[in-house]
């Protein structure tokens, strides 16, 4: 199962390894990730309906999209301004080389965080967060992300809108 594999947190297709696990998708399977993108919460009778297969078919094809690790998991898009954080923004981050594993960690724990990625460029890591307003971001760039040791430097983005997009109808 994909979530014995990521035990020790190595390898596993939410730490960004390959899982030479993972079977290829056929377009049922993509028919299904993308209703279950609109609707989280969609039956297994209705996800079968709209896949013409059977629902033992549609069960066991959703749960293999669950252990290989295709689908993480399920959740609520959250209207963040109207959930009472009113302020976010895009920090980046230059780390010490060869810290990822570590900073990734320190940041997982960090309530705020809603994304953070490993990327190329001029810096090194990009964080989404959400906070109650810009005091609070300013706490959480200054008190808590220039804390972590293995962060060189930071630069902020303040979101002035966003939107989530989503999947094509």
């Amino acid at each position: 199962m994909a979530s014995e594999q990521m035990a020790d947190g190595s390898g596993g297709p939410e730490s960004g390894g390959y899982d030479p696990a993972a079977r290829p998708l056929d377009a049922i399977d993509r028919d299904i990730l993308q209703m279950l993108q609109k609707d989280g919460r969609a039956s297994i009778r209705s996800v079968a309906e709209r896949v013409h297969v059977s629902r033992a078919n549609a069960y066991a094809r959703i749960n293999r999209l669950i252990d290989d690790g295709v689908i993480r998991g399920f959740g609520a898009r959250v209207n963040h301004e109207r959930a009472g954080q009113g302020a976010s923004a895009y920090i980046t981050l230059k780390i010490v080389q060869n810290s990822w594993r570590t900073v990734r960690d320190q940041l997982r724990r960090m309530p705020e965080a809603s994304h953070i990625a490993l990327v190329s460029g001029d810096f090194d890591v990009l964080i989404l967060v959400h906070t109650q307003d810009n005091r609070a971001l300013r706490e959480l760039v200054l008190t808590k992300l220039q804390a972590i040791p293995e962060v060189l430097s930071t630069r902020t983005l303040l979101v002035f809108e966003e939107e989530d997009l989503e999947p094509d109808a």
